[in-house]
């Protein structure tokens, strides 16, 4: 099995210390845009909007769609007016910046070393910025994305949810086709990086010293060392050491909360030929996978989750909603129009099992196949099912269906 490499960007492959790169950062900005915008008004609602994005948890807006409703309607100028402007400063100012970084050659080398190895590799950096500006700070590490296989670079215009939430790492993993291989979460940062892998339940590698110390609530990382010593570090691991568990409650939130964004973000514009394709007989094509998705959310989950919440040890049934697939004609159906009412149904669970104690996470019910079983449990395998299926998809559009 492939190894999947999530990889920090700052302080992990890039020597930048951002308590001093954002103030730099901020200022250049406001300097540029002094003509348009209100130097003071333009950093404080920038400021807003950054903090909106990291607080942002909801997979129906991209943070880039978060932070344009905090900033731009307080300016007083149109953003279409603004546009150009911002566009010509992180193409041509935003670069001038990198006097504040420094580039790592073992990090380079290392990356070299995992793209030998046939290594799935995402940068899995903080997604504040614009793509744009984290492609400069790419190239100030000399990764220049144009050279290297990186099939995930997070970015705002295309992530719902920050660091350290675990549901960005969801959202990681299955923009990637959640990987059934192993998983290993590089960074240098206690909280954003440490902490998210251990909620979401992926390996973890720290970037620090040998004799650094984690916070006493944290469980031990995997491994601990610098950049340079990873590669060694790899070598001598088992594969079956790196294997991801989501078992956990914020695993299982994680992953049910990234779901809509993450269909949203892997079938967005497709032609309208694509949803009914499907490579042999037997494959599922794109309409019939989103009509499950709805379907099942509608008629099988909520309903389920209603009854533990409403009865004492309920009874939860074993429906096979494969059948569905032919017996309601789910190929003829919109996929598009089902990925919406999939949407909405997800969200009605998520204001749900935001309210949920953590005594009710434990209560229980009897499965007809897996018999006594707990509400976390039985989402934990709502979760894999989603995760089945964004395989599924990932692996049509692998296929050829989408013309990259």
């Amino acid at each position: 099995m492939t190894l999947t490499l999530l990889l920090d960007l700052d302080d992990t492959l890039l020597t930048s210390n951002m308590d001093d790169f954002i103030p730099a950062y901020f200022k250049l900005l406001g300097k540029e845009m002094a003509a348009h915008v209100d130097l003071r008004i333009l950093l404080n609602y920038l400021m807003l909007g950054s903090q909106a994005m990291e607080a942002a948890d909801s997979p129906a807006e991209t943070l880039e769609e978060v932070f344009s409703r905090n900033f731009y309607p307080h300016l007083g100028v149109e953003r279409d007016a603004l546009s150009p402007y911002l566009d010509r400063f992180y193409a041509e100012v935003f670069p001038t910046l990198s006097y504040l970084t420094k580039p790592r050659p073992e990090a380079v080398d290392f990356v070299q070393w995992a793209v030998a190895q046939g290594y799935r590799i995402a940068i899995a950096t903080n997604p504040l910025f614009p793509r744009a500006a984290i492609e400069h700070r790419l190239r100030w590490a000399d990764l220049v994305p144009e050279d290297y296989p990186f099939e995930i670079v997070s970015s705002f215009e295309n992530f719902h949810f920050s660091k350290p939430n675990p549901a960005y790492l969801a959202e990681v993993l299955g923009m990637m086709g959640f990987p059934d291989g192993p998983v290993l979460m590089v960074g240098d940062d206690p909280v954003r990086d440490v902490q998210a892998a251990e909620e979401f339940g992926i390996p973890m590698y720290w970037i620090a010293a040998a004799d650094a110390e984690l916070p006493k609530e944290r469980k031990p990382v995997a491994g601990q060392g610098s950049i340079g010593e990873l590669r060694a570090w790899l070598e001598a691991r088992d594969e079956q050491e790196l294997v991801a568990r989501y078992q956990t409650k914020t695993a299982v939130v994680a992953t049910l909360k990234a779901i809509p964004a993450i269909l949203s973000n892997l079938l967005a514009d497709l032609p309208a030929d694509v949803w009914r394709y499907r490579p042999d007989p037997d494959a599922w094509c794109l309409n019939e996978i989103l009509a499950h998705f709805r379907d099942v959310e509608r008629e099988v989950n909520l309903p389920r989750l209603r009854a533990f919440l409403a009865e004492e040890n309920p009874f939860i049934t074993a429906d096979d909603t494969d059948l569905w697939v032919s017996e309601r004609g789910y190929s003829e159906q919109d996929g598009r129009a089902a990925l919406k009412e999939f949407v909405a149904a997800r969200m009605e669970m998520l204001v749900i099992l935001a309210q949920l104690s953590a005594d009710d996470w434990q209560r229980s019910a009897r499965h007809a196949i897996f018999g006594p079983i707990t509400l976390q449990e039985q989402f934990a395998f709502v979760a894999e099912h989603d995760r089945v299926h964004v395989r599924q998809i990932h692996a049509l559009l692998k296929k050829g269906v989408i013309n990259e």
